[in-house]
């Protein structure tokens, strides 16, 4: 049986800032010089991760311990679960949601700027690839019940008992082949041609 909670590891960053942040005004997006960056709320470990069930989640944790503090699942690339700030490339806007359904949106960063660029790489890496997977798995069911079509140059041969019809672009052939066992066997193949005009002395036709 599959364990629902086994998660692969994408990527560690040993210490990321939580800080709660004002509720979004405008249309213009969050900015991290509105949180007091000098004072997070908290400071731990984070890691993403990708659970069995093909959820990816951001994992905030006790550095120490490894005790989970908090989680945001990422339903979709370029959404509202894992959103940059509109001033700064080291923080971003991420939701909390607890096991009982309710979510929060919190602000994390990073000291280093590198931290910030692998968090959000191996993010869109993540769903780049289940797209690839999602784009093979649907050519392959379009194909099982696709009928071939014979394009400029090529051939199909059909074999019904003595007669084989090879058809092209161009003409069809049938070969009558005799009986292997008949020590005279022959083939003989000759072009489908379509059939002489009457002529003036055929008594079918009227004067």
């Amino acid at each position: 049986m599959l364990n629902n909670d086994f998660a692969a590891v994408l990527l560690v960053k040993r210490e990321v800032f939580l800080y709660m942040i004002p509720p979004l005004s405008g249309t213009k997006g969050y900015k991290a010089s509105d949180w007091n960056l000098a004072n997070p709320n908290w400071t731990g470990r984070l890691r993403l991760v990708s659970k069995s069930d093909d959820v990816l989640e951001i994992r905030l944790e006790d550095k120490n311990t490894g005790e989970l503090f908090a989680k945001a699942p990422i339903n979709r690339l370029n959404s509202v679960d894992f959103e940059p700030v509109v001033d700064s490339s080291r923080y971003f806007v991420i939701r909390l949601r607890s096991d009982n359904g309710q979510a929060r949106f919190v602000g994390i960063g990073f000291s280093d700027q590198s931290d910030s660029f692998d968090l959000k790489v191996s993010i869109q890496d993540y769903f780049r690839s289940a797209l690839e997977v999602e784009k093979e798995i649907k050519a392959e069911e379009s194909g099982v019940n696709k009928i071939p079509v014979l394009g400029e140059g090529q051939t199909l041969t059909l074999n019904f008992g003595k007669k084989t019809i090879v058809s092209n672009d161009n003409q069809r052939v049938i070969s009558n082949k005799e009986s292997p066992n008949n020590s005279g066997s022959t083939t003989t193949s000759f072009p489908l041609l379509p059939p002489p005009p009457p002529s003036s002395s055929s008594p079918l036709v009227r004067r």
